[in-house]
């Protein structure tokens, strides 16, 4: 097997390979002077899950003194920011959620994750709240969700901030009226605990604060103690990209295209493997977040009527609707409530994106059509017309001759016997076989 074709299949069994093993747990010797340092500073989804867990569990069998999240989120998936609320719930080893660079913001999501934390804290310039939850309505319109959805979002807002002794009311406006506060107006209202201006000196405010935990209540010493960063691992980070409901829809449409384009030229392989792959891994993708059932038929929809538009070309009226069909089918797809507003624009400008490169890539090929039917036929029934060959076995009035290096079924026009090694003519092609005519010795001579 030549060695590029090797790589390319080696590449699934890769994939395989980062989903099965198991995440590991680092070092195990007893470390008690030590605080883990973790970063969720984009989509929450369940790649961040898995990360919070690990750094959790490595936390807890080193004896760590802390965990230290530092937060810069716009939100993210439902189902994954309510898991890590569950895991710091029940963490042995006090867990510090930490707004942070200047400028950071942690909303929706964010927000939840921040309330959680056995002590929170915010740098200044740095922003957390927005967490009303966000529905698309059938129109492609990103609006509130319904009273059902907040409704009960409120209340575990609310619930969350009662076990930490924070104010439940003002964490519930986060949800209900889409609350926004800045550091010092959640420091002035209890919504965190402190302040800080970096790293070091939240290390150096947090020394001595007790806090709860499932464990019982402890006293924090946290100076001395050695930071260590914990970043994602391979396994989770992949599993944090492709969780995405952008890129997980982008897969899966570069698997179909892929598949697609491999059907009509079967044999490369290449289309067929990375297609395949693609394919995998955004169906993986959209299994870890809500999504939109009618959408999903939409983008099926779209993609059988591109198919018939390259079987049966109707000029473009078929591929237009498919490409309207996907458009629509992936504004609508995700339904994840705690994305913020800013995230759905930038889905939709994606789906939008996809629909200007496939009508283009329509226009190609609609153009290619049209040059090929104003062309002169190359191929046809006339093409064999005047060809001279010779007969292979008699035309008796049936036979065999051989035009160009191929061999035809042939029949004498005046079903007049012509013999094996004869000159012919064709005067036409019908279907599979050619009428034929003997050319006497003479008319060469009269020819030439």
């Amino acid at each position: 097997m030549p060695v590029p074709m090797r790589k390319f299949l080696l590449f699934p069994l890769i994939i395989v390979f980062l989903f099965t093993i198991p995440p590991g747990s680092g070092p195990s010797a007893s470390q008690e002077s030590l605080i883990y340092i973790t970063q969720i500073n984009d989509t929450v989804t369940p790649g961040t899950v898995a990360y919070i867990e690990r750094a959790i569990k490595m936390s807890e069998d080193n004896h760590a003194r802390a965990l230290v999240i530092m937060l810069d989120t716009p939100g993210g998936l439902v189902s994954s920011t309510l898991d890590i609320v569950k895991i710091i719930s029940a963490s042995r080893v006090p867990v510090i959620t930490y707004v942070t660079p200047r400028g950071a913001i942690s909303a929706s999501a964010g927000t939840f994750i921040l309330l959680s934390g056995h002590l929170a804290a915010m740098a200044p310039g740095t922003t957390c709240g927005a967490a009303m939850p966000v529905r698309v309505s059938s129109l492609g319109k990103y609006q509130a969700a319904d009273a059902k959805t907040i409704n009960i979002m409120t209340e575990h807002m609310k619930s969350i901030a009662q076990q930490r002794n924070r104010s439940a009311e003002l964490a519930g406006s986060f949800v209900s009226d889409n609350l926004s506060l800045s550091n010092r107006e959640a420091l002035n209202r209890g919504i965190i605990d402190m302040e800080a201006s970096d790293l070091n000196e939240l290390i150096v405010k947090l020394n001595g604060r007790k806090v709860q935990t499932v464990s019982g209540e402890m006293a924090l010493q946290t100076l001395n103690a050695n930071l260590e960063n914990l970043n994602m691992n391979l396994r989770e980070s992949l599993i944090h990209s492709i969780s995405n409901p952008m890129l997980a829809m982008l897969l899966i449409l570069i698997g179909l295209y892929g598949l697609i384009f491999a059907f009509h030229s079967p044999g490369f392989l290449l289309p067929e493997i990375l297609g395949s792959i693609c394919l995998i891994l955004g169906l993986y993708g959209i299994g870890l977040f809500e999504i939109n059932l009618i959408a999903g038929l939409l983008i099926i929809l779209g993609l059988a009527l591109l198919i018939a538009e390259a079987h049966t070309p109707t000029w473009g009226i078929l591929g237009l609707g498919g490409i309207a069909s996907i458009v629509l089918g992936i504004v609508l797809f995700p339904v994840e409530p705690l994305l913020p507003f800013s995230w759905w624009s930038s889905f939709r400008t994606m789906a939008l994106g996809i629909g200007v490169i496939g009508a283009a890539l329509l226009i190609i090929i609609l153009r290619g059509v049209w040059r090929l039917r104003r062309s002169v036929p190359v191929h046809g029934e006339h093409e064999l017309n005047n060809l001279r060959g010779t007969v292979m076995q008699d035309l008796n009035p049936r036979g065999l001759v051989q035009v160009q290096g191929e061999i035809w079924r042939a029949s004498a026009e005046d079903e007049h016997t012509i013999p094996k090694g004869s000159q012919i003519r064709i005067i036409k092609k019908i279907g599979f076989e050619l009428k034929v005519e003997e050319v006497k010795p003479q008319d060469n001579y009269k020819e030439e």
